[in-house]
């Protein structure tokens, strides 16, 4: 037992000092671990980090979320976005009315504008939408009252602004029966609506909302919506929803038996599987790019390990002739091939959640580093310092001793 810990220090010894000998060839056959390393976490935190922004933007939606946007026609026989949209009033109101597994329905135009408020102007998008729109998107106001079903059919002249836009026009916080001026057309703030935060569209309290009637009317001078937006009664009626909502919609606009429909509908859940789908798809890539960087840090590894098996032939035969075994050059050599590994595995931990979080402040990314990466990440340099380091070991361990002495 005692002789076996003496072995092991000694080729601890000699490895730590056949390393320390060549400090910058070191360096430099740990520099792919490196890269390799930092790759891993950097790609593992953007893609956790991506993940959870777009779960959170999903759930910002509202609950039981569901759109109906236009969509493409058949003219001449080919299937083409005409650019304009079949989605009317009359829609929205027949399928609160008809469709018995939808409890929220709201008509949605958009619009960009600058809003004056006194001396202060600002920048924004003005959202058109009915009185279900807070119920539909789970939304409340923080000051005031949102508008009335009376403010729609009288097309009234009254806005709901977003924390941002309230911030920034009204910063002493006296934004509720003021006058701003959106296009140039006066609105009374009637109220503010609750702080929602960012997400990576941006930010979501940058907005103003207005009755759709008097956005179409005083603001885009159009009558069809951009999108419908509508709520189901509950989670388990998503999809009797969609289905009422498309067989109601077809039978409106005269859409044959088979026929393509002018209009898409997307739920909640399809959207996160989509967005998934492709959060998935650039993790992969920057999970491929680490790997790479991992296999030619092992190649380098290797390289330099049978460099170093060569130039010290004559020692490796020395060690033998004194009684040293074959499996104690073996694990000497595989000793200093993992301690590069796991050196470099150091370094490329520290490097890579010092730039993922220097990334995700400068670029405002969302990033998420969990210990499970970072241990999986420095249990990978182990893997690859012991599979890439054991074939110049292993030929260390069989030189002849004779030969190996007689090398020059």
């Amino acid at each position: 037992m005692r002789n076996s810990i003496t072995r092991l220090a000694n080729i601890t010894i000699v490895g730590l000092k056949s390393i320390a000998r060549n400090k910058m060839r070191s360096l430099l056959t740990a520099l792919g671990v490196v890269i390799g390393v930092a790759c891993v976490i950097v790609s593992v935190g953007i893609g956790a980090g991506v993940a959870a922004s777009v779960n959170e933007m999903i759930a910002s939606l509202g609950s039981n979320f569901i759109m109906i946007m236009p969509g493409a026609a058949t003219q001449s026989g080919a299937r083409i976005f005409t650019g304009s949209s079949t989605l009317t009033e009359d829609d929205a109101l027949a399928i609160q009315r008809e469709c018995p597994a939808v409890a929220y329905v709201s008509p949605n135009l958009r619009t960009n504008g600058q809003v004056v408020a006194g001396e202060l102007n600002w920048g924004t998008q003005v959202l058109g939408v009915g009185v279900d729109w807070p119920q539909i998107r789970a939304w409340n106001n923080s000051d005031g009252s949102f508008f009335t079903e009376g403010d729609i059919r009288a097309g009234a002249k009254v806005a709901v602004l977003g924390a941002t836009v309230a911030e920034n026009l009204f910063p002493n916080g006296d934004a509720v029966d003021s006058t701003i001026r959106i296009k140039n057309v006066p609105f009374r703030v009637v109220g503010v609506l609750e702080r929602k935060g960012g997400n990576m569209m941006g930010d979501q309290d940058d907005i103003i909302v207005a009755p759709y009637t008097t956005v179409q009317k005083r603001l885009m001078g159009q009558n069809r919506f951009g999108m419908i937006i509508a709520s189901a009664a509950s989670a388990d009626q998503v999809e009797e929803a969609m289905e009422q909502i498309e067989a109601l919609l077809k039978q409106r606009h005269r859409i044959p038996p088979g026929g393509d429909a002018d209009f898409m509908m997307r739920s909640q859940e399809e959207m996160a599987r989509a967005q998934q789908q492709q959060v998935d798809m650039m993790r992969y890539l920057l999970l491929g790019i680490a790997i790479v960087s991992l296999v030619v840090g092992g190649i380098g590894i290797m390289n330099i390990m049978l460099v170093s098996v060569t130039e010290r032939t004559r020692e490796i035969g020395i060690r033998m002739a004194i009684g040293a075994r074959g499996r104690h050059v073996l694990l000497q050599f595989l000793f200093e091939a993992v301690t590069l590994s796991l050196f470099g595995g150091l370094i490329g931990v520290l490097l890579g959640v010092g730039v993922a979080r220097a990334f995700a402040k400068i670029a405002n990314w969302p990033m998420v580093i969990s210990p499970t990466a970072i241990g999986v990440a420095f249990a990978v340099s182990v893997t690859i310092g012991v599979f890439f380091g054991f074939y110049p070991a292993r030929k260390a361990s069989r030189l002849d001793p004779i030969d190996a002495l007689r090398y020059e």
